[in-house]
């Protein structure tokens, strides 16, 4: 949606009403996906006992993959694939008026910052998955280690390694867009994510958290992953 706006961070003159933008599900799994994400680093690099808290907190990371999975299908308006996800003319277009001073705004992701989404999910849900049968040649092994030839595992686990450094360029590229949305486009895109809303001019339609549903797609997701690792 190409609407005018101010920077959708904070109220100032004349710049529009809040709008709901991002729901509660939405931000309740960000600011978890962002912890958990962390906490794999930090156990993973110290390794040893701390490995119980990396296969934890793995299997956590894949439950709230599979929540946004659903949740960008049936969740709120601005979180559902549908509404980010533009073909490559589209991106381009928006990649060409990035610097412009006039570039359309967008009340969700625009159409770069969709795929950025996109990538940074199938990279994770890599990640969770290849860790599932991983091992680490000493004492750790993934739940479904057992389900897999060693040979299968060994190369599993190479490319839970490998990707790790894709993650973490995503993560890079993702902090940097913040970085430079915030200094250069003085579009502040973290407080949304705090409080959910954007200061907007013209038209738009506020979302909706659907708790209940959302309650009951989280639980089955856990569910689901419990199932499959325990």
């Amino acid at each position: 949606m190409d609407l005018p706006a101010n920077d959708g961070s904070k109220p100032l003159p004349d710049a529009g009403r809040p709008l709901r933008v991002w729901d509660l599900p939405t931000r309740l799994f960000h600011w978890a996906l962002v912890t958990l994400v962390i906490v794999s680093f930090v156990s993973g690099k110290v390794g040893g006992t701390w490995m119980r808290y990396h296969m934890w907190s793995g299997d956590t990371i894949l439950a709230l993959l599979v929540f946004r999975l659903a949740w960008g299908f049936v969740g709120g308006r601005y979180v559902r694939f549908s509404d980010f996800m533009r073909g490559p003319g589209a991106v381009l277009r928006y990649a060409r008026t990035l610097m412009h001073r006039d570039a359309p705004k967008h009340l969700g992701h625009n159409p770069l910052g969709g795929w950025s989404v996109l990538a940074m999910l199938a990279s994770l849900l890599v990640q969770a998955s290849t860790g599932l049968f991983a091992n680490d040649d000493i004492i750790t092994e993934g739940p479904l280690y057992p389900w897999v030839s060693k040979a299968t595992s060994d190369w599993l686990t190479h490319i839970h390694r490998l990707n790790q450094q894709i993650l973490i360029v995503l993560i890079s590229l993702h902090v940097a867009a913040i970085l430079f949305y915030l200094m250069v486009k003085h579009e502040n895109l973290i407080r949304p994510m705090f409080t959910g809303r954007k200061y907007w001019l013209g038209l738009g339609q506020p979302t909706a958290d659907h708790p209940w549903r959302a309650v009951l797609i989280a639980g089955l997701s856990a569910l689901g992953v419990y199932l499959l690792v325990r």
